[in-house]
Order: C-alpha cells, then structure tokens, then sequence
C-alpha cells in the first residue's frame, strides 16, 4: 500500500467534514486507494426522498471510476465519532464489482486502525460472472 491506513483514515476524516447529512446529522466519509497510488475521496450525500441518499464509499468509487480508474486496493471509512464505521450491504456490493480483494480500513484520527477484508464482510457476492 502506498498510503499507510492512519493517512487514508485522515483523508476519509477531512473528507467526511464535507458531508451533507442534514438528516441524519451523521457524517461519513471515505478515502479510497488506487492500485497507483492515487486516493479519490468521497462523502455521504442526503436527500429528503432518503432513498436518494449516496453513501461516502460510493462518491469516492464512483469520483475514481469517472477519472478512469479501475483498480482498488484500500478503502478508508470515518463515521461520525464511531471507533468503527463499515461500509454498508449496498456499497459492499458496488465495491465487489471493482474490487473483491479490496482492504476496508476504519477508526478515527489518532485511534486504533480496523480492518477487514471486503471478502469477509461480503462473503456471497452476487455477480452474473
């Protein structure tokens, strides 16, 4: 990795201050690592009709695949003050389809680092491969 994961959890932290999350009042944000060494960010995005509501993983995933990128090695998650924030079903889904190896990585600045693998949080993938 060429980003260490307390770097990528700083990223997802300024990240996440940039969240529009005036329903929830909950916060998030993500720093997602390219196999190049670039970083795409992303914060969750809320809408009245909630089911309009993009997460902060899939802002950054989506930021990356719109600049060209295809392959993914990390993913930071910082939620509100949550020692650990991970990905929800929808976005484990959407980040399987890019990257089914990928490291999710969460905590907060200064405290402890958790991490996962996409594989052990998302254990049946659907795909149509």
């Amino acid at each position: 990795m060429a980003c260490n994961p307390e770097d990528l959890i700083a990223m997802a932290a300024g990240a996440k201050e940039k969240a529009y999350a005036p329903y929830s009042r909950f916060q998030v944000g993500a720093a997602l690592l390219t196999a190049g060494g670039k970083v795409y960010t992303g914060c969750n995005i809320e809408n009245a009709s909630y089911s309009l509501t993009t997460c902060a993983e899939r802002v950054a995933l989506f930021q990356a695949v719109a600049a060209g990128e295809r392959e993914f090695v990390a993913l930071a998650v910082v939620g509100g003050d949550l020692a650990a924030c991970f990905p929800c079903g929808a976005c484990r889904q959407v980040l399987a389809e890019f990257a089914p190896e990928l490291e999710i990585i969460t905590g907060q600045p200064g405290g402890p680092v958790h991490r996962r693998s996409l594989k052990e949080l998302l254990p049946d993938t659907f795909t149509l491969k």
